[in-house]
């Protein structure tokens, strides 16, 4: 998404982040960034859930939730339903929400 390596962009209501999950990855965590081969930066994560029935998708959704300090309602998937890279919309204050996720990076 950003060219500065973040994998995610500043947006009207509040950020855009792209993530690579990886569902059945033997724990919730945020692994850091990775470089896809196209160039674009991904936010690394695995859950424990299965790609089933969207159970995979709503653990993302609570880690990333958890790690921006905000409700699980306030994430949401906007593209890659089924695919392993995904987008997510994260409502709220953009630098909030980015300083957030730059912590929970260890940055």
């Amino acid at each position: 998404m950003a060219n500065d390596g973040r994998p995610w962009r500043e947006a009207p209501h509040g950020l855009d982040l792209a993530v690579r999950l990886t569902p059945r990855g033997g724990r919730d965590a945020i692994e850091g960034v990775e470089t896809l081969s196209d160039g674009r930066h991904v936010l690394k994560a695995r859950v424990r859930a299965v790609p089933e029935g969207g159970k995979a998708n709503a653990a993302l959704a609570r880690l990333v939730a958890a790690a921006c300090g905000v409700a699980a309602t306030q994430v949401s998937l906007s593209s890659g339903a089924t695919a392993r890279v995904k987008s997510l919309q994260i409502e709220g204050d953009a630098a909030a929400l980015a300083a957030s996720l730059a912590r929970a990076l260890g940055a």
